[in-house]
């Protein structure tokens, strides 16, 4: 029975069931909590579930913790007091802020002695436009990229419990690197917020370290850097080394590769009193947890004392640099690397505070070159990590631009900002070659262009008359190689130049390693150029269909195949030689739009298809007539949820088709609509926002249908066909 009006549609909504629709159509129950009824149908062998609707101008209101109060886009939050930290419990809102999976596998592991460097972000008091789960349209946001050179990524703020943004931890993982919220109490409120937990027995400090694990575990990222910056009673700092060691515990059991830093302010007489060195004072706090994580202002004879203090785990005292260069450093700013040379010269790890200086201080519209110089100028103190697992793809997009392109397609003009959808980073600088140095490639993110996502790498160079060909090394790696790779990597040169672009490779002797936990890697390797892939496999046409191909825009597609046994892939390069027969000097500037290193075998393997999409959390607004004498639109805003295995995927396009009641508009069945892209999910769940539709009719229904494709980690497109989907019938209440 349809509902008689909106009053009768809000009711039954508050009572948790779904206004049924007609007889005509199968109902299954919602797997979603409340039991809402939804109507499912067949159709071209792909089950579509059909949600109805009656228009309301009364939404029921969404918690704002978890939602932009304005807009209903969902948001990344924090907790403000113990209150709120041993009252939180997980619930279907905070699904949208856990991140995608663990970090990549990566060489050398954390666990290693090699100094490691830790990166604490902290930015006008955290929860900017980097609180946006689904991305924004923000205009020159701040983005970081050189994530190669980095081990530790800390998000840092002023609240009690800072839970990390999900875009920051999935940019993160993606590159290998391990993520930490901050727990920190200050000034007097700080006091009691320590004494209600830490200065009775153990019952207390307890449940706060395993509500720390518990958020941790569910959001996916991997451990706390603790900041107590407040004095503490004596009761109390005797119980912080048991807190610590709980906590450290605790997560070590329920996170993979968890962390616990301690930041050095406490000293065990509970004082405040910073100590910018490990020593006497605090090494009971250092000896509960992972790390030590020392105040800014240190000499090198801080340095020198804390070598006897940390003996063996001088890789887990990590050195704090203010690179605002706030009170009496070493050195800051672009002044940074004098910090790091004297840290590195001692064998410690580095904790790199606010490197976000760049685009805070400094003109934004030359913050891409900014941020190169001031890395740059760091790189020789900074060891990389090598990424050590297959699928490996990228299209170098920063999760930014100016438009968004798919596959050489342009789907939408403007900016937008969206930290899960960065790619992974390669190896940015300046290469010189040996000798004169006249040969040289030099490699930058570039938002003029895209072939997939919002930029490209713009790679410039020159060889010299007396050279061949010049290389650069894209990527690190440490892959045990399977029995057969393919290749791919789409490029355009600009301008005239006909220097030739190949991808090379670097191996080694695997037999020489221990795979797995590589610790040692035989000096012997080679530098291999594949053949290109000519005729593909049938079942990999998906993927290699426009192998060798001239592209839309200028792009070029080629493939390769190889066959390596008992091989280690330690590096990728991009090779660029001279045309044959020149003998002059060769300027050329290239773009990269995507790389993919793929095992063969998991192109063979059928995916999953999904599943179970629902909708909910429908709220309705009128929109601005566009006329006097036409009808007034409306704006719909909604909730999508579906089943598939988050493993297999980099992240899901969800996209709409709009039109009447009826066939439906993506499928024909006349000439079917071209849906229109809505955004990028990295989860099982998509908040859709003031989407536009137009009124119903007097007596038809209005329609619109939402789709959500799949991308897989290997990086090729899935068949429309494939994708789930739902439709929504609207209709207006009757008077």
């Amino acid at each position: 029975m349809e509902a008689a009006g909106a009053r009768t549609r809000a009711a039954a909504r508050r009572r948790g069931r779904r206004l049924r629709g007609p007889a005509t159509l199968k109902e299954q129950r919602d797997p979603q909590p409340g039991g809402r009824l939804l109507q499912r149908r067949i159709e071209e062998d792909q089950e579509e579930a059909v949600f109805r609707e009656v228009v309301s101008f009364t939404p029921d209101p969404l918690p704002v913790r978890y939602y932009d109060k304005d807009t209903t886009k969902p948001i990344s939050f924090y907790l403000s007091s113990l209150e709120e930290l041993l009252a939180w419990t997980p619930n279907m809102e905070d699904g949208f802020n856990v991140a995608l999976g663990p970090p990549e596998c990566r060489q050398p592991p954390l666990s290693s002695r090699r100094p490691r460097t830790l990166m604490c972000h902290d930015m006008m008091g955290g929860y900017l436009d980097d609180k946006f789960i689904q991305g924004s349209a923000t205009q020159n946001p701040y983005s970081f990229y050189h994530w190669q050179y980095i081990d530790i990524f800390v998000y840092f703020s002023h609240h009690t419990v800072t839970i990390p943004p999900v875009g920051w931890t999935n940019a993160a993982h993606r590159h290998g690197v391990c993520v930490l919220g901050t727990f920190i109490t200050e000034w007097k409120e700080g006091e009691r917020l320590c004494e209600a937990f830490l200065a009775g027995d153990e019952r207390s400090y307890q449940a706060v370290a395993r509500q720390l694990v518990l958020i941790a575990q569910f959001f996916r990222f991997d451990g706390w850097l603790i900041n107590i910056e407040n004095s503490l009673s004596l009761a109390a700092v005797g119980n912080v080394p048991h807190f610590l060691r709980y906590l450290t515990t605790q997560l070590h059991q329920q996170v993979p590769r968890g962390l616990v830093l301690w930041y050095d302010s406490v000293v065990s007489s509970g004082q405040l009193t910073w100590q910018d060195e490990l020593n006497e004072h605090n090494r009971v706090f250092f000896d509960s947890c992972d790390g030590f994580f020392t105040n800014y202002n240190w000499r090198e004879e801080h340095l020198e004392r804390m070598l006897g203090q940390a003996g063996e785990r001088l890789a887990d005292v990590y050195v704090g640099v203010d690179v605002f260069a706030r009170g009496n450093v070493v050195g800051g700013r672009f002044h940074t690397d004098k910090s790091l040379e004297l840290i590195r010269k001692h064998g410690f790890s580095v904790a790199l505070f606010a490197p976000g200086w760049v685009y805070e201080c400094l003109e934004k519209g030359d913050f891409f070159q900014n941020q190169d110089k001031f890395w740059s100028l760091l790189e020789r103190y900074l060891p990389t990590h090598s990424i050590c697992s297959l699928p490996f793809v990228t299209s170098f997009c920063l999760g930014m631009g100016t438009r968004r392109v798919c596959y050489g397609q342009e789907e939408a003009v403007g900016p937008w900002y969206h930290l899960s959808a960065q790619e992974i980073q390669p190896l940015f600088g300046e290469h010189r070659l040996e000798g004169d140095g006249r040969g040289w490639v030099k490699m930058h993110c570039c938002l003029e262009d895209a072939w997939n996502g919002g930029s490209s790498l713009l790679i410039r160079g020159l060889i010299p008359p007396e050279v061949g060909n010049v290389s650069v090394r894209l990527f690190s790696l440490q892959v045990p190689v399977p029995p057969k790779v393919f290749l791919s990597m789409v490029y355009k040169l600009e301008g005239p130049s006909a220097v030739g672009v190949a991808l090379e490779l670097t191996t080694g002797d695997a037999g020489s390693c221990h795979v797995g936990g590589i610790s040692a890697l035989s000096e012997t390797s080679s530098r291999r150029s594949p053949r290109p892939l000519r005729v593909p496999p049938t079942k990999l046409a998906k993927w290699v269909g426009r192998c060798g191909q001239q592209l839309s825009g200028g792009w070029v597609q080629r493939c390769y195949e190889v066959n390596l046994r008992g091989c280690l892939l330690q590096a990728l390069f991009v090779n660029f030689s001279r045309p044959p027969g020149s003998q002059e000097e060769e300027n050329f500037v290239c773009r990269l739009g995507e790389i993919q290193v793929v095992d063969a075998n998991s192109l063979l393997t059928p995916l999953p298809q999904v599943q179970a999409v629902t909708v909910s959390q429908v709220r309705w607004q009128p929109a601005a007539s566009e006329g006097e004498s036409g009808p007034a639109g409306l704006r719909l805003s909604c909730t999508l949820h579906w089943a598939y295995l988050l493993p297999h995927v980099r992240c899901f396009r969800i996209h709409c088709c709009r039109g009447s009641g009826g066939d439906s508009p993506c499928r024909g069945p006349s000439e079917p609509e071209k849906p229109t892209l809505l955004g990028l999910a990295f989860v099982n769940r998509y908040r859709i926002v003031d989407l536009a539709v137009a009124p119903a009719e007097p007596g038809r229904d209005g329609r619109v249908e939402f789709l959500v494709e799949p991308i897989p980690k290997e990086g090729f497109l899935v068949p429309r066909a494939e994708w789930g989907r739902a439709a929504m019938l609207y209709s207006t209440p009757r008077t």
